[in-house]
Formats: C-alpha cells, sequence, structure tokens
C-alpha cells in the first residue's frame, strides 16, 4: 500500500479531517463546524480521531505514516499542548499529540502553528510553486490573524516558536479588539474584529444600509459590499487601509518576495486591496515595496487542508530544501 498522510485542521470555527498521498493528492476529507467554540474541546476531538479513524480504515492498509495538527496558538509543541487559543476557548492544555498518539500509534504525529502550517502549505502547494519566492509571509486573516515566514526557503519559528504573531501589533490608539489589545492589527484585520468595527459603525450610522442593528458578522459585511452597500465598503476600507499599514512595517522589516494573505483577503480582495494598496504606498519605502507580490491565497478554501498534511509532510521531511518550480 502506498504511504499515506493524515491533516487534522482545528479552527475557531469549522474543523477538518483529511487523507493524502505523498505528493498532496487528497483521498479524502470531511469538515464539520463547531459554533464558535459551542462545542466543548473533548467533544471536537472525539470528532475528529472518529472521522480520522473511519477514513485510516477506508484506505486500508497500517493507517497512515503519519497526523499533522494545524491549530492557532499558543501551543507547546515540544509537549504537544493546545494551550487555549483565542478562538478555542476552554482548550487549555488540551494533550492533542497524545490523544491521537494513542488513536494511531504507528504514525508520527505533528503540530503546528496554523499560520506557520498555512504558510508551508502556500510555499509548496499554492502560490509560491506558482509564484516561486525564497521568503515568503502569509497571513491567516481569518477568526484572528497570524503570519507564517518562510525565510529563505525555511520555516522560521524564532527562539521560542512565537515568531510572526503579529495580530499584536497596535496600529491604533483605539479600535476594534484583537489580542486583547484595542486598535491591533488583528482588532482591523480579522473576523472578529470587522464584526466588532461593523456592530460600532453601524450605531453610528444614518443613512441606509443593508446591515441590521445588533449582532453582525465579517460574512454579512462581505455581502453588503458585494451588493453595493455604503457602509460595508467604508468598513472593508477601514480594514484595508489598516492591512497596507501592518503590511508595510512588516515588508520594511523582512523585505519578502511575496506575501499571501488568506481567507477573507481571498473572498473580499476586491473591497480590501484598494485602500491597503494606498497605505503601502504611503507607509513602505518603496525599494521593499517594488519587489514585494501581494497576492490572495492559491489554496482558497482548501488551505486549511493542505496547512494540515503540511505540518506532516513537513515534520516527516518530505519537502525538498529546494524553492518550489525548481524541486525535482
Amino acid at each position: 500500500m502506498a504511504e499515506t498522510y493524515l491533516g487534522i485542521d482545528i479552527g475557531g470555527t469549522t474543523c477538518a479531517v483529511c487523507t493524502a498521498d505523498r505528493q498532496g493528492r487528497l483521498l479524502a476529507s470531511a469538515s464539520f463546524t463547531t459554533g464558535k467554540g459551542s462545542l466543548g474541546w473533548k467533544e471536537t476531538v472525539d470528532l475528529l480521531l472518529e472521522e480520522a479513524g473511519r477514513q485510516a480504515a477506508a484506505g486500508g492498509g497500517s493507517g497512515p505514516k503519519a497526523v499533522g495538527i494545524s491549530c492557532g496558538s499558543p501551543m507547546d509543541r515540544e509537549a504537544g499542548l493546545i494551550q487555549e487559543p483565542a478562538n478555542l476557548p476552554g482548550w487549555r492544555d488540551v494533550p492533542i499529540v497524545d490523544l491521537f498518539s494513542a488513536a494511531f500509534p504507528r504514525a508520527a504525529i505533528h503540530l503546528e502553528n496554523d499560520a506557520n502550517a498555512g504558510a508551508l502549505a502556500e510555499y509548496h502547494f499554492g502560490a509560491g510553486k506558482n509564484e516561486p519566492a525564497r521568503n515568503l509571509l502569509f497571513l491567516t486573516f481569518g477568526t484572528g490573524l497570524g503570519a507564517g515566514l518562510i525565510l529563505n526557503g525555511e520555516l522560521y519559528r524564532g527562539s521560542s516558536n512565537y515568531a510572526g504573531e503579529i495580530g499584536h501589533i497596535r496600529l491604533s490608539p483605539d479600535g476594534p479588539l484583537g489580542c486583547g489589545k484595542a486598535g491591533s492589527f488583528e482588532g482591523f484585520c480579522s473576523g472578529g474584529g470587522i464584526e466588532q468595527l461593523a456592530v460600532d459603525r453601524r450605531a453610528a450610522w444614518s443613512e441606509e444600509t443593508c446591515l441590521r442593528d445588533g449582532a453582525l458578522t465579517a460574512r454579512d459585511v462581505g455581502l453588503g459590499a458585494r451588493s453595493g452597500d455604503p457602509l460595508c465598503l467604508e468598513i472593508l476600507d477601514i480594514s484595508g487601509d489598516r492591512l497596507g499599514q501592518g503590511l508595510a512595517m512588516v515588508i520594511d522589516i523582512l523585505n519578502p518576495e511575496l506575501v499571501v494573505i488568506g481567507s477573507i483577503f481571498t473572498r473580499c480582495e476586491k473591497f480590501l486591496r484598494p485602500a491597503m494598496e494606498r497605505a503601502l504606498e504611503r507607509e513602505a519605502r518603496k525599494e521593499t515595496l517594488a519587489c514585494c507580490r501581494i497576492l490572495p491565497a492559491a489554496l482558497d478554501e482548501e488551505i486549511g487542508l493542505y496547512a494540515s498534511l503540511s505540518a506532516a509532510y513537513h515534520g516527516e521531511s518530505v519537502f525538498s530544501d529546494e524553492p518550489p518550480g525548481v524541486r525535482g
């Protein structure tokens, strides 16, 4: 039987399980929603293990060679613990690696930060494969905001595995809350932040709008923007401006050839990009900006699947050290 690899993507709103071969060809996948934390971690892990077992049984053989688990920070990779990320309330010191090791005793289990895993996925299977680059920055721009860094062709984690936590950067003295900070990069450039921005702007808005009073979602804003709603367009313009402001700092520091942005940016690029580009022209050095391309995630809705698989591939040294486009 050919080698198979199992991917487990644990997100704040959706979880997924997938199986692929060594070349990254998907053989099976399934997902379920978690109701933004309404499912407890035990119930969620039970569902993940059940589906993983189903896929492994369907594949026959001795089971997966390795399991990759992609999840938000904080985490302790060495101890195999998820340490209550903001989008997973109640997940305090969950021994996720031990739980999967018990279910798949023959497989190596690899836990990875979701932004790092997303960077690996886009580097090897997505935008980085289509647009070869040795230095790539990946931004999640989903429920929260984090970054994964590929520097000189290698994943960069930092001295304590917390490199890329750009959501904590404060862009304004006030504004939507993200990472516990008002006016943070995550506050302006995440699903949760856009929801807060929408509620605040709606309360002060006197003109006609499709946004109702009360609870709103980033999806509501995106749909409204597509219909030309002026308030929704303004909200995404604000988010795009702050995206450009934050990116200017990171681009000037790291000087990457390629920035890839996922999730909300992928779906709302036409509304976010104009303000983002204006802010970049205003804030970034022209020399660093000139050599940097900014693209939506090429893997689109499959990025969570490939991110989790990439955690397994990277952990098992399946990936070549060569940059995309020149691998044998």
